[in-house]
């Protein structure tokens, strides 16, 4: 290794000094460097000079971005950024300052991650939720389900444009018409205009439910989040195994708190007055038709009925 005092000799000899100016020079006739010096004829060549460095990257990061090989592969110090020159006025001299700037694509990608995090899920195939939505192909996936592909756009169109409401939307239809697949291009939309929401595969769900009973604080952390959460979906509802305490206790109360506030939505396989046999009936107890009708007071009077026909299309390619 060289020591300091060779290198500072080094940049005392004449051939140092020489490929210095050569590269300054280089740098000043760098057309993008001139069009800057263009748009700022204020700048004195000696404070060109003392920035350098600065010029340098500027005209090295736009030189990337203009033939730019996509984020990942960003060649850029700082990726997914670009050097970005202004002149200012700072203590009464004129100074040129940089910032890193964040390019469309890394906007683009930041929108994309905070979408994500606006939306939780439980016991649901994230795979699912970070696949990418296309309404052109949501439409014409299976035209039976058209009316209901239809409904669930107006909804989202009507949230974005009035704000969140206090009716949700109660999906019933056979296994694989993509109930689901619709409710998450749903939150994915809602999210991208800034609403959070939670959706909950119904039967894992109330499992776990049923062993949080000796963890009070988790039960509470849950619950709190399902009562405030912007938008909730419950999927599947109808094929879980009730306990009276869930049913009554947990479902009763985020349901009652959030009637007339925010929107709970719904995919079943079941329709309403099936649903409301399905939630009198417990594994406990057997049938209490009074509370699965209370329940459903909670639910009916605060949804539009959205039926989803079509094909099965899991496994279908």
């Amino acid at each position: 290794m060289e020591s300091m005092g060779d290198l500072l000799q080094q940049m005392q000899s004449p051939s140092f000094r020489q490929r210095s100016r050569s590269i300054a020079d280089q740098v000043m006739n760098d057309p993008l460097v001139m069009e800057f010096r263009a748009e700022h004829p204020e700048l004195e060549e000696e404070l060109l000079r003392l920035n350098m460095s600065r010029l340098y990257q500027y005209a090295r990061d736009r030189r990337n971005c203009s033939r730019c090989p996509g984020l990942e592969q960003c060649p850029n110090d700082f990726q997914g950024h670009y050097c970005k020159l202004a002149v200012e006025q700072i203590n009464g001299q004129t100074q040129i300052v940089d910032s890193r700037t964040p390019c469309g694509l890394q906007l683009a990608h930041e929108h994309e991650q905070q979408v994500k995090q606006r939306i939780r899920s439980f016991y649901i195939d994230e795979r699912a939720l970070r696949e990418g939505y296309d309404a052109v192909e949501i439409a014409r996936k299976d035209p039976q389900r058209a009316a209901a592909v239809t409904q669930v756009f107006r909804y989202i169109a009507e949230t974005k444009d009035n704000g969140l409401q206090t009716r949700g939307l109660y999906l019933e239809g056979s296994f694989g018409t993509g109930k689901t697949y619709l409710m998450g291009y749903m939150l994915n939309e809602l999210a991208a205009a800034g609403y959070n929401g939670v959706i909950v595969y119904m039967p894992d769900f109330v499992e776990d439910l049923k062993s949080m009973i000796q963890d009070g604080q988790k039960l509470k952390e849950t619950t709190e989040l399902l009562k405030n959460c912007d938008l909730l979906v419950f999927d599947d509802i109808g094929a879980e195994n009730l306990s009276p305490w869930v049913r009554d206790h947990v479902l009763g109360s985020i349901l009652n708190y959030r009637m007339n506030r925010k929107p709970t939505l719904y995919t079943s396989n079941y329709s309403l007055q099936d649903l409301e046999r399905h939630l009198s009936f417990t594994s406990r107890d057997g049938e209490e038709l009074y509370k699965g009708q209370r329940l459903m007071d909670r639910i009916r009077p605060f949804v539009d009925v959205v039926p989803v026909k079509g094909k099965n299309q899991r496994g279908s390619q």
